[in-house]
């Protein structure tokens, strides 16, 4: 649930937010909260001081939409006051027949949509307050904490993959301006934020739908271009003078990928690319509707190393996917020992309803599925294994995230991430001795003492 830290105005309407899915969707979930901050609401942390309660839904897989069918049950028994948004929103019928009494239901990004609706079922407080004072519309509520965020680039996406119904939910690719994209970048930073998360259906795809049109921006000309954009978060700079971390997320190998590897080189970016391989087996790829060229991407990889010898790389992979031989994955084995990934996301493959994979022959038995899994995630956690053991010894920046409370001796320990981790999804860096001026959003240097298969630990090194 939301909170807002803004003391409340006599009889502010209070409004409740469950956002469930990608940080897509809790960059939505921002955007509405805003608006409605804008409007004159207050955020309530719990269902029961809600006027109305948004859930925020997933539709990607048909167990995420049974998660927020769940969730929505809940905030129904909780409060009874619902309207719901997000991805699901196209299966209206669906969701109401099992919850007949939701207010109202929008789909993906459908800001307005979702405004008229909370307006409709809790009409905010028109009193002397909210007629004289002009609502700070142009300050962010945050679902993060407050040294990353998240920055989205584009809405929709121009790929038919065969196991994805995205496009139908988000439509098309629509980029957003690069101006307006880097204004709110740098309104991010100089409210604190530490680390920008650069997100989108395909990051390497923005401003193909705009003709990569430019913009004027500090007396450049930039163009809605990744490469561009990549460019100018890189001349951000912190209260403190130094570049926010900058991670990309979601991007396609396209070639102009390969422009962006210098800027890492040069400390401009974050070195950290997340790239959907998805598989690697070229019969794979071809059913899935993805492209085939999986050994240029290797040698591809290693120029990259070569440019960036720090750069990590994530993935994540579906096994199982309908027609996915034994040869195919121990293709996918071999290309993955081969590439040497960093970090790698594994998935059984789930049919969802509306995706054109459901209609392929020859599906996966579950068993064979889980076997595969397994399989893949004993390989992954061996390269794992010893890449992190390699940091051992090694001093890492590291951004803190939470620092802990003093044990029995006095002792405080913290929790980070080095570069290589995004949040939620990667692993983290534990601390230990830290001092008590520690904060969460600090940028230490850290000198690594062990390591396991997914996390690190270490010291500090200094403030």
């Amino acid at each position: 649930m939301a909170s807002n830290s803004a003391s409340p105005i006599p009889d502010q309407k209070r409004v409740g937010m469950v956002s469930l899915g990608c940080p897509k969707a809790l960059v939505d979930s921002e955007r509405i909260l805003t608006r409605l901050r804008a409007d004159g609401y207050a955020m309530s942390p719990d269902y029961a001081g809600a006027d109305v309660v948004l859930v925020n839904t997933c539709g990607f897989l048909d167990s995420a939409k049974e998660e927020s069918l769940e969730a929505i049950g809940e905030a129904i028994a909780e409060n009874g006051r619902v309207i719901v948004t997000g991805c699901m929103g196209d299966e209206a019928e669906l969701i109401r027949a099992r919850y007949p009494k939701v207010l109202a239901i929008t789909g993906a990004h459908q800001y307005e949509d979702v405004v008229e609706a909370v307006h409709e079922a809790a009409p905010p407080s028109q009193g002397p307050f909210i007629d004289l004072v002009p609502q700070p519309s142009d300050q962010m509520v945050k679902l993060t904490p407050r040294h990353y965020s998240y920055l989205k680039i584009s809405e929709g996406c121009n790929h038919s993959c065969a196991f994805c119904i995205i496009p139908d939910l988000r439509g098309k690719l629509a980029s957003r301006r690069i101006d307006a994209v880097l204004r709110e970048a740098e309104k991010l930073v100089a409210a604190g934020t530490k680390e920008l998360l650069v997100i989108s259906q395909d990051t390497s795809a923005y401003g193909v739908d705009t003709r990569h049109e430019t913009r004027s921006w500090k007396g450049r000309e930039p163009r809605a271009h990744m490469t561009d954009l990549a460019r100018e978060l890189g001349q951000l700079r912190t209260a403190e003078g130094t570049p926010p971390w900058v991670r990309l997320h979601y991007v396609y190998p396209y070639p102009h990928v390969d422009a962006v590897i210098p800027l890492m080189a040069e400390g401009l970016l974050t070195p950290y690319l997340d790239i959907p391989f998805q598989h690697a087996a070229p019969s794979v790829l071809k059913a899935m509707r993805r492209p085939a060229n999986e050994a240029k991407v290797l040698e591809r990889v290693r120029k990259w190393r070569d440019i960036c010898p720090d750069l990590t790389i994530r993935s994540s992979f579906v096994v199982g996917f309908p027609g996915e031989t034994e040869e195919d994955f121990q293709y996918l084995l071999r290309w993955l020992e081969e590439a040497q990934l960093d970090r790698v996301g594994g998935f059984r493959f789930e049919p969802v309803e509306g995706a054109a994979a459901n209609a392929l022959p020859n599906p996966v038995p579950e068993e064979v599925k889980e076997e595969r899994y397994a399989r893949l995630m004993e390989v992954t956690t061996s390269i794992s294994n010893a890449k992190l053991a390699a940091k051992v010894g090694r001093t890492l920046p590291v951004i803190i995230d939470e620092v802990g409370e003093p044990d029995e001796d006095g002792d405080i320990g913290a929790t980070g991430r080095s570069q290589a981790d995004a949040p939620e999804i990667d692993g983290e860096v534990f601390l230990r001795n830290v001092p008590d001026a520690l904060a969460a959003g600090d940028i230490v240097q850290v000198e690594i003492e062990d390591a396991d298969a997914h996390d690190l630990y270490g010291v500090l090194v200094a403030l």
